[in-house]
């Protein structure tokens, strides 16, 4: 630990600190007092004989006790306190977990140490690697230790613990030799280098531009398969259970059962424990699971992937928020292992890792992707509608609507709908004035055809309701749901099964006759045989969101879909041409569009071209904070503005400010915000400031 280990310091701010145990304690009055004058009682503990000093990290989120505190290891404990096991100490009058850090001969102080009270487990569930991976990480985000543990190791079952220790389990066997002929990395021109390097130990690390279709899998399957025949161990990371789903059974077709395991949230806290400890004990040496299995404790890491680093669902919602991406890339440069961050579309983020030389960028050549890609149409959001009558139910543009009447013969065509519901955004009729409530000034919405106005804030209903501009009482629809949509669809395609895959039910997969499948971005399951056709409607909805990653994401989620269509079938965008994301869609060429938004976002000094700190929290403590934090050289603040309240949200307003410096200085921006926020705790402040590092979102 970078941290001096001396628990005995006076900690400002805490009434009591761990420096007298209870046996040395001044004798009080009454019976405690004089039985405690009569000397020590039989059996009192001793420290054990050799490295008698535990350093421990405490279970405690303040900023200021950010660092290991020592206690004494009493005799009896002395096998069972082993490094990386949980504890329960004593510290500032309360009993509190923590983890052993590590045992040394001396302490950094010459004070009286307490002992430790107990060992909760035996089990050294924190790995060294882990614990200063960790500290790198709260470092990095402005964070502690303990909150970052907290997401690095599932809380302990005891019944797990005990059935793992019983069950000693044998060393995994060497995976099979995979066949040479089904290797999806020969589409790539470096894919066969890329193997090879993983095969002798080496440490690659590319930025993977991967073709559409569905052998994404296959093909990370096939790179953890060689890192494990080299002797080494592999993690991968994705966003969701459905594409853990994927890999899990990609991986159990190229290494067989129990070399690897899923790690999801949905296994319940029991197993995910019994398979976590499964790796921490060598039985699996494999993993693959949702972000919180960048963490996993996998034994000589050799390779590190990542897929769809975009997703907005790898962001972390617990502090410090680190984001996998920065995590699995740091656990690579410090084990010297092999990185493939990939997806169909490229991030800015990505982006840099190639700039800067960290890693190669790895990708088919065009006409292999010319090849595999779908064919691209655009038609404007004031495009003409067909003179169908059916098309005109349906607002479908003409392109659209042949498009996907002649693909229905062939299979399933899938049409995205940013937005779920059945009409989540209504005006009046007359002179399009968005529609609120009374009550709260929330948007009201629809939930079906028959079913008056509704507050998506307060849940009120609005039968009564009127325009305040002109009185009139009529709506319309602003945005258009996947429940309407798929009403729409099914009046105009009469006798063509119409599906829908969003938040409340999401298809795993559709068969290949034909149907609809209307879905939301990111909920698109996949075709048995592919797509025969995909519609991208409303794309101004997703192109127009005040946001600085709009485009990316955009581009992202429409390749996403487009993908999962079979080569040189139809795929019609409702967007306009002239836009950089819709060019970059027909093309199928996300490099240069995110080469081209890194050069803009550079200009403009916004992340990842420049480091940013929002800081979200009350005027005044804002102000605090930035009064006691030593920015460094450069730092401009952006801010203070509003926050929009939160539906049901109490207490006083809140604003963000944004703390912007260069690249370079992002550390030292980390080390001067910790270090207000150690100052702040330290003398009890009454309100936490939110500290996110580089947040997804800037609106």
């Amino acid at each position: 630990m970078t941290e001096d280990g001396g628990g005995a310091d006076l900690i400002p701010g805490l009434d009591e600190v761990p420096r007298v145990p209870a046996e040395k304690a001044p004798p009080g009055k009454g019976a405690a007092g004089k039985a405690a004058r009569k000397g020590p009682k039989k059996g009192a503990r001793s420290p054990a004989a050799e490295r008698p000093i535990a350093r421990v990290a405490v279970d405690m989120s303040l900023p200021h006790l950010d660092r290991p505190f020592d206690y004494l290891v009493p005799a009896e404990l002395d096998a069972a306190a082993v490094p990386g096991c949980r504890v329960r100490v004593r510290f500032a009058g309360q009993l509190v977990d923590g983890f052993l850090l590590e045992r040394v001969e001396e302490s950094g102080h010459g004070g009286k140490l307490l002992y430790l009270e107990r060992v909760t487990s035996p089990e050294s569930v924190l790995t060294p690697e882990i614990a200063s991976l960790a500290r790198e990480i709260a470092d990095r985000y402005a964070g502690t230790f303990a909150d970052v543990v907290r997401l690095a190791v599932p809380p302990r079952h005891a019944r797990v613990e005990a059935e793992a220790a019983k069950d000693g389990g044998e060393a995994p066997e060497e995976p099979p030799e995979p066949p040479e002929a089904d290797n999806p990395w020969l589409e790539y021109p470096a894919g066969a280098s890329f193997l090879t390097a993983l095969a002798d130990g080496r440490a690659p690390r590319a930025v993977w531009t991967a073709l559409p279709g569905p052998r994404w899998a296959a093909a990370i399957a096939r790179a953890v398969a060689v890192t494990l025949r080299g002797g080494r161990g592999a993690l991968v990371v994705v966003a969701d259970g459905r594409d853990v789903a994927r890999v899990d059974a990609a991986l159990t077709a190229e290494l067989g059962e129990g070399l690897h395991v899923a790690l999801t949230a949905e296994l319940g806290p029991a197993e995910r424990y019994r398979r976590w400890l499964a790796v921490l004990r060598g039985r699996a040496r494999a993993v693959v699971g949702t972000r919180a299995a960048m963490f996993a404790p996998v034994a000589d890491l050799g390779l590190a992937v990542l897929w769809d680093d975009g997703d907005d669902v790898h962001a972390e919602p617990h502090a410090p928020y680190p984001h996998p991406r920065e995590v699995l890339a740091l656990r690579a440069h410090r084990a010297r292992a092999g990185a493939l961050i990939g997806g169909f579309t490229r991030t800015t983020d990505a982006t840099v890792l190639v700039e800067t030389g960290w890693a190669h960028s790895l990708a088919a050549d065009r006409a292999r992707v010319r090849r595999a890609m779908p064919r691209v149409r655009y038609v404007g959001e004031d495009a003409q509608l067909a003179r169908d009558a059916a098309a005109r139910t349906a607002r479908l543009p003409n392109v659209a609507f042949e498009a996907a009447r002649g693909a229905l013969e062939h299979g399933p065509v899938l049409v995205q709908v940013p937005r779920r519901g059945y009409v989540p955004g209504i005006a009046c009729a007359r002179c399009r004035t968005p529609a609120h409530c009374a009550t709260c000034q929330g948007p009201l919405a629809l939930p079906s055809s028959h079913a008056a106005p509704y507050c998506r804030w307060c849940g009120r209903i609005a039968g009564d309701w009127h325009c305040p501009e002109c009185g009139f009482f009529q709506m319309r629809a602003l945005v258009v749901g996947a429940k309407r949509t798929a009403e729409e669809l099914g009046r105009a395609f009469p006798g063509v099964p119409v599906r829908t895959s969003g938040r409340e039910a999401i298809l795993e997969q559709v068969g290949p006759d034909r149907a609809l499948v209307v879905a939301t971005p990111g909920a698109e399951p996949p075709a048995e045989a592919g797509y025969t056709a995909a519609l991208l409607l409303d794309g101004w909805v997703l192109l127009g969101r005040p946001d600085l990653r709009a485009g990316e994401e955009t581009l992202r989620r429409w390749m996403n879909a487009a993908a999962l269509v079979r080569p040189e079938g139809p795929v019609v965008v409702a967007a306009e041409g002239a836009l950089p994301a819709v060019q970059a869609l027909v093309r199928w060429d996300p490099v240069t569009y995110a080469e081209r938004e890194l050069a803009e976002r550079r200009e403009a000094g916004f992340p990842p071209a420049a480091r940013m700190a929002s800081l979200t929290a009350t005027p005044a403590a804002i102000r605090e904070l930035l009064a006691d934090a030593r920015l460094p050289d450069g730092a401009e603040v952006l801010g203070p503005v509003p926050v929009p309240r939160q539906p049901g949200a109490e207490g006083p307003e809140k604003e963000r400010a944004l703390v912007r410096v260069p690249r370079s200085a992002g550390q030292a921006l980390a080390r001067a915000l910790k270090e207000a926020q150690g100052v702040r705790s330290a003398r009890k402040a009454a309100e936490t400031v939110r500290v996110q590092i580089d947040p997804l979102e800037l609106i």
